[in-house]
């Protein structure tokens, strides 16, 4: 009996987490701030445990974690949690993974944990998500027997985004921080700019077609990628359609659709991602539905590659640096539609 943590169990994208978890064989460990919402979902799930411990108890939290296998962080903003449930595990001597999107949260990750968790042998994984990790394992899977590249474009091709609270807390954390300043990833750096970000047109695929995009969209894809790939460009784009709607206040919350028994909303996507060395070009495209419950299968599944030493390295590891890209994608064909063009 595998049992898993899960920090932020009762979040939108923890619900998902808590779910895959258990039809995949694991038992969660439901933990978070909120005592009551916990104890709400654990009824729901049929008297799962629930371990109340907020980030900044170090001893709750190290209640929450003792005798688990391995620990998923879901409770944003990742700013204040990430570090102290790390923290946690590290004391715990357990694999760590999140579902950050925010760019700053990533890169702390791996500034502040490389070099400890390498030394203890640890894992973290740090945006093991819908924003982050299937970026850098669709770029990782595309470059193939590359070992490098000139530049790496990630377009999103989403027919809408409703936000969630969680989301657009995280977004107001990462604006604060960047003093309302756009970043993006370029000459092996990244760059925080006052200008406004380019609009232009991206060949996405058929059926969708060409769309109007927002270019340097930056999303935790220029964190990810270029921690262990020599790409001295990374740019994200992001369908119009898509940023209007999380810019908007108005912009309702994700709904299940009642025809889905997953409690998937509507929402569908496409990531085209591109990489281009000299004159040649390789592409991989991914196609699925809801980019919040889609995060679930992709984090269980590393927590499942994890825990059985299907790993290539320790320490604090993206996506693409410590799984096998292409079998990994592979093993998400219920969830995911892949393709990839070498």
């Amino acid at each position: 009996m595998r049992e898993v943590a899960v920090f932020g169990a009762y979040g939108h994208t923890g619900r998902f987490v808590v779910a895959e978890l258990l039809a995949r064989g694991f038992v969660p460990v439901l933990t978070g701030r909120n005592a009551e919402r916990l104890k709400d979902l654990a009824v729901a799930e049929g008297g799962l445990e629930a371990r109340p411990a907020a980030a900044d108890d170090p001893a709750a939290l190290d209640r929450a974690l003792a005798g688990t296998a391995a620990v998923v962080n879901c409770a944003g903003p990742f700013a204040d949690t990430a570090g102290p449930v790390i923290e946690a595990a590290l004391r715990a001597g357990i694999p760590y993974l999140d579902v950050a999107a925010e760019i700053e949260a990533n890169a702390d990750t791996f500034a502040h944990f490389a070099e400890r968790a390498r030394e203890a042998g640890a894992v973290v994984v740090p945006a093991m998500a819908f924003y982050g990790g299937l970026g850098d394992l669709l770029v990782t899977a595309a470059l193939g027997d590359w070992t490098s590249a000139d530049e790496v474009h990630i377009a999103y091709g989403l027919d809408s985004w409703h936000p969630t609270a969680g989301t657009r807390e995280a977004g107001a954390v990462s604006r604060r921080r960047r003093e309302g300043r756009r970043v993006r990833y370029a000459d092996g750096r990244l760059e925080y700019r006052d200008d406004a970000s380019p609009v232009l047109t991206w060949p996405f695929p058929e059926p969708m077609g060409p769309r109007e995009v927002i270019g340097e969209f930056s999303m935790a894809d220029i964190v990810t990628v270029p921690s262990h790939l020599s790409v001295p460009d990374v740019r994200t784009y992001m369908t119009v359609r898509a940023a209007q709607d999380i810019a908007s206040p108005d912009t309702p919350t994700p709904v299940a659709s009642p025809s889905d028994e997953r409690g998937r909303s509507d929402q569908t996507f496409l990531v085209d991602v591109v990489v281009r060395r000299g004159g040649d070009e390789r592409r991989a495209v991914a196609r699925g539905r809801d980019i919040y419950a889609v995060t679930a299968p992709l984090v269980v599944e590393a927590v499942d590659r994890v825990l059985t030493g299907r790993i290539r390295t320790t320490g604090v590891v993206s996506a693409g640096e410590v799984f096998d890209a292409a079998d990994f994608l592979g093993a998400l064909s219920e969830h995911l539609s892949v393709e990839v063009a070498l």
